[in-house]
């Protein structure tokens, strides 16, 4: 398998276990999307908030390879967020425009990338300004197990309410081969 074929599936799968999450998190109240659950970031508000600043801060990052791909450039107009857990929408529909946004961007870009794009490196700074060079394929791969870590937390906290998300493993979208 071409690392590009893998980055398609992640990102695949990450934007369809989103839709999921997010169709079931749209039932709830105000009240009940904001309450503080104890979890890392608070609320299932709070953390999804979280992923989307995440994501908009890596994509950002990944620019010096991405910059010139028509499909980033809305990407690039988004604000930063001050820190990972500044509110970047005052509601769950604009929170859910901005997820919606990302996983079409990702999910585009990956069609578009090659293996040599994957394995540039990217020099950064991390959020408490450590130097860090790796390559955009790791740090795709980064980006989509953060994804999954956070989302995890939303869907037992969903369960601890008695929602149900339904299947979440990534074996269940990956086509079968031939024996």
């Amino acid at each position: 398998m071409q690392l590009k074929d893998h980055v398609y599936l992640m990102a695949d799968y990450n934007q369809w276990m989103n839709q999921k999450v997010y169709e079931i998190v749209g039932t709830l109240s105000p009240e009940q999307l904001h309450e503080d659950k104890g979890a890392f970031f608070g609320s299932i508000f709070a953390t999804l908030n979280h992923l989307c600043v995440g994501d908009t801060l890596w994509l950002k990052r990944f620019s010096p390879v991405l910059k010139d791909f028509p499909d980033f450039a809305p990407i690039m107009a988004l604000e930063m967020a001050a820190s990972l857990e500044q509110f970047i929408a005052n509601n769950f529909n604009d929170l859910k425009d901005r997820r919606q946004l990302l996983d079409e961007t990702l999910l585009e870009l990956t069609t578009l990338l090659t293996d040599e794009q994957l394995l540039q490196p990217i020099s950064y700074q991390n959020s408490k300004g450590v130097a860090a060079n790796k390559t955009l394929f790791n740090l795709l791969m980064h980006l989509f197990n953060h994804q999954t870590h956070h989302r995890g937390q939303v869907t037992t906290l969903l369960s601890q309410s008695g929602l149900d998300v339904g299947i979440t493993d990534l074996v269940f979208i990956q086509p079968n081969v031939q024996p």
